[in-house]
């Protein structure tokens, strides 16, 4: 049997995250990278140097030349540069959030779904080693704890601090608690931006789970962690360490329960080689990727919910003397 030509992988935008897609894309098995695009041109060729890819300022320029794209521009861009891929039939992978509004989301799954498509998210967190080993010890969450800190970025700042960092975990606990979302109280506050930079949510499921969310772009130090708290036991996971956690009440006989646990076995492996191999198996394999477009709205509904609750919130502007 012959083997299937490689996958023809393209990057549309090569700055802080889309250089990494390009730098790992032809390591993925059964993909190389074709093309990149990039509004700056000595960018894309930089990140093109080492595969011999065509490179472009023009994304439409990858029609015809690739067989699925990577779309790492601002988001507001998202589906503009999408949309004529996806109605070629184009696979799409667009980093997070998938788009501007929920509107533009709709149209991206339409889009994929009425031309053959598949579309594929980039919630990263979710092909995190550390979240692979967790998940399956997450039974009946009751409580989630998530702080999400980190210095200020040169990066992201078309969008607030729940739609650039927090809609990670929104994602994971979308992913971990499938039921629907009763209640959701949040505050944040700008501080060296326009946009809100720190913001907390509790966010109440139908489950009766309820999860309390910090996100800080503003933090002296970085923390990414996150702490599920279930009947009979609690794990901990840190993303950026890899490590996780579990501990549980195991019952004795006519004495006192014990408490046992520890670390939890991490297999280490790089989290965007990991998303970009999910999404050329899924395409080889015709079958959805781990975060389709669906999971990639659910998210940015519950940021949009969150961020009209800060809306709520929001406090007056102070009177003018």
């Amino acid at each position: 049997m012959s083997t299937p030509p490689a996958l023809r992988l393209g990057v549309i935008g090569v700055g802080h995250l889309g250089r990494h897609h390009a730098r790992l894309a032809s390591s993925v098995p059964g993909a190389r990278l074709a093309a990149v695009a990039d509004l700056h041109v000595d960018r894309a060729a930089t990140a093109a140097a080492a595969s011999g890819a065509l490179v472009t300022a023009n994304a439409n320029d990858l029609l015809g030349e690739v067989d699925a794209v990577v779309v790492a521009v601002p988001t507001a861009a998202h589906l503009a540069v999408a949309r004529p891929f996806l109605e070629r039939g184009i696979h799409v992978l667009v980093e997070k959030p998938m788009a501007a509004s929920l509107a533009e989301a709709d149209e991206l799954i339409a889009l994929a779904a009425s031309h053959g498509a598949i579309l594929a998210v980039g919630h990263s967190e979710r092909f995190n080693p550390a979240i692979a080993a967790a998940l399956p010890l997450l039974r009946q969450p009751r409580f989630i704890e998530v702080h999400r800190l980190s210095a200020f970025p040169e990066r992201s700042l078309d969008i607030d601090v729940v739609f650039d960092v927090m809609i990670h975990d929104l994602d994971i606990i979308s992913a971990v608690d499938r039921s629907d979302v009763v209640s959701v109280e949040a505050v944040g506050i700008p501080v060296l931006s326009p946009r809100i930079d720190i913001a907390n949510a509790r966010i109440k499921f139908a489950s009766g789970c309820i999860a309390n969310l910090t996100a800080s772009r503003i933090s002296r130090e970085q923390v990414r962690k996150v702490r599920f708290f279930q009947p009979d036991s609690y794990i901990s996971i840190d993303y950026a360490a890899g490590e996780v956690e579990a501990w549980r009440l195991v019952p004795r006989e006519g004495a006192r329960p014990s408490i046992e646990g520890g670390p939890v076995t991490v297999v280490r492996e790089d989290t965007l080689s990991r998303e970009l191999a999910d999404f050329a198996a899924a395409i080889r394999d015709r079958r959805p990727p781990l975060v389709p477009g669906e999971d990639g709205r659910r998210a940015l509904v519950l940021a949009t919910r969150v961020a009209a609750a800060i809306d709520e919130n929001a406090w007056p502007e102070p009177a003018r003397t």
